[in-house]
């Protein structure tokens, strides 16, 4: 029970109109001995894969099934079956026959709510509606479209007019987009691209338009997005009476690992304006960045310290992207976010103008607190837009190093590569370098012994062995490092970079791209980096101000 888990939010959310909610948690798809314990519910169904799309969960990059689990007790990966909205909804028409609506929502829906590449099957597949025979499925952080939908259930209205929800209809709707058909953008990856094109271009509430899209003889249609939640809003949500911990009943199968992470953790925002094409929170939260008050996040700090567990720390102080809390673009929120422009690639855009000094007050407020010993800020941190803030960019900086680190910073430059950061949507190498010395130039004049974590992605599509040579090389002369933190790219459903992955092409020019899609490749491009030096400490960089 934390606001880390959209489930566990959602369920809040309903009790507090009033509603009674029932949640079982992975039930045992063998048998109806969970999914009846607790009868059949008056209004619908809910069903989620988890905080986590279920295939990510359970397999990794290279397709090996995973062992452990940390969303599931004792940690074992024993519990959570593959596309489990699919499974769970099919379990419930087992042992349901004609029962109320079924309304799928959380990640793994969202993301699969439209005809979309699947790596694990390696094919188009149908939208997930259609594959677990749901009624309905909210897409997007859901509290706004779930709410209305029990609303309307519960007079006995039809919601199919509300944003944020997808059906399936047997006619179009008016005045909606079409989306080439399911046959169609399964047979011609130019198809597939032009669909997700327009797909991605209508994930904006002030500008998206419906779509439709045929497969087989019925329409999946998806109303506009639904209004993000005003700051207010977003408070009422965090404001809510949250246990922190794992309901009794399934304490008894072990400790669930995620827990220690997200027990102490705040989030401050939703939303990034990063839109990194192997990222999927452009889609599900959005590109428009929301945040709470500044007293929401500190009432919020206050409640933990009543924890009995509490010790202390705050372990992470945060969102998607740590520095992007309490500024957007003036010209997004009112007119949306732009179709042929993005924020901060190839460079942050003009019309963005960072100021960390919000964050940077917060950071302050949260170290005065008489009961905080130390409160991190673990979540990523973009560097770009603390060297583009000339006015608080640097306070920030000095701020975070003296006082919310432990050690190390994360930070996400992916490669070094122009050719292949511009598949990812990522900045230069410039700019890496340049914030590399701004650190370690904080980093001393606080007299800390602090250091940087880089997180880096191979077999990236148009990433070759010769590139991640090249990027061993770099990490070696310039940063110093022997790189720990590499992954393999998984083509997440509904990315720009799993378009990349299926199609071998480049979305933005058309021309042809070198995917490695062998199991062997992709190893071989991690294990490259490998063979980088042994690690040396890197070097610490002297203030240039005069003592």
């Amino acid at each position: 029970d934390s606001p880390f888990i959209g489930v566990s939010v959602i369920g809040k959310m309903l009790m507090a109109d009033g509603y009674r909610v029932g949640i079982i948690a992975q039930p045992d798809v063998h048998s109806n001995q969970d999914i009846t314990r607790l009868g059949e519910p008056a209004l619908f169904w809910g069903v989620s894969g988890g905080s986590v799309d279920s295939m990510v969960a359970n397999y990794t990059a290279t397709g090996r099934r995973r062992r452990s689990d940390d969303y599931t007790p004792g940690g074992e990966n024993t519990r959570r079956p593959d596309r489990a909205c699919i499974v769970y909804s099919n379990l419930i028409r087992r042992h349901f026959k004609q029962t109320r609506p079924i309304v799928l929502g959380g990640i793994e829906a969202s993301l699969r709510r439209i005809a979309h590449y699947d790596f694990w099957s390696d094919r188009i597949r149908k939208s997930i509606l259609f594959d677990a025979k749901a009624d309905y499925l909210v897409y997007g952080m859901g509290e706004r479209t779930i709410r209305e939908l029990t609303r309307s259930l519960a007079v006995g209205d039809s919601p199919e007019r509300l944003r944020g929800l997808c059906y399936i209809s047997r006619e179009t709707p008016e005045s909606y987009r079409e989306l080439p058909a399911y046959d169609t953008v399964s047979n011609d990856k130019r198809a597939f691209i032009k669909m997700f094109r327009t797909f991605y271009d209508n994930c904006d509430p002030v500008t998206a338009k419906g779509l439709y899209q045929q497969q087989d003889s019925r329409f999946l249609v998806q109303n506009p997005p639904a209004p993000y939640l005003e700051q207010t809003e977003l408070d009422s949500v965090y404001a809510m009476e949250f246990e922190n911990e794992q309901h009794p009943y399934y304490a008894r199968g072990g400790d669930v690992k995620a827990l220690e992470t997200i027990r102490f953790s705040v989030p401050t925002h939703r939303g990034c304006y990063g839109e990194c094409n192997f990222c999927s929170i452009a889609v599900h939260e959005g590109r428009t960045v929301r945040w709470r008050s500044e007293d929401s996040v500190v009432r919020h700090v206050e409640a933990l310290t009543a924890h009995p567990k509490f010790t202390g720390h705050i372990r992470d102080v945060g969102g998607p992207t740590a520095n992007m809390y309490g500024f957007e673009c003036a010209r997004k929120l009112e007119r949306g976010a732009c179709k042929r422009k993005r924020c901060l690639y190839p460079s942050v855009c003009k019309d963005l103008k960072p100021d960390h000094l919000p964050a940077t007050h917060l950071l302050e407020r949260l170290r005065g607190l008489p009961e905080i010993t130390k409160a991190f800020v673990a979540s990523g941190i973009r560097h770009d837009l603390i060297l583009k803030d000339r006015r608080g960019g640097r306070k920030y900086l000095r701020e975070v190093v003296a006082h919310h680190v432990s050690g190390q910073m994360k930070i996400a430059p992916e490669h070094s590569e122009d050719r292949v950061l511009s598949l990812m949507g990522k900045p230069g190498r410039k700019s890496l370098l340049e914030f590399r010395d701004m650190f370690y130039e904080c980093t001393t004049d606080a007299g800390k012994n602090q250091f940087l974590t880089y997180y880096l992605i191979a077999a990236h599509p148009g990433c070759t062995e010769a590139d991640m040579v090249r990027l061993r090389e770099f990490t070696g002369r310039e940063l110093r490092i022997h790189p720990e933190q590499v992954q393999i790219f998984t083509p997440l459903p509904s990315t720009w970079s799993a378009v990349m992955y299926y199609t071998e092409t480049d979305p933005e020019t058309g021309r042809p791209l070198t995917v490695e899609k062998t199991t062997a490749g992709r190893s071989n491009q991690k294990a490259v980096l490998a063979k980088a030096a042994p690690k040396q400490k890197p070097r610490q960089r002297r203030s240039k101000r005069k003592s």
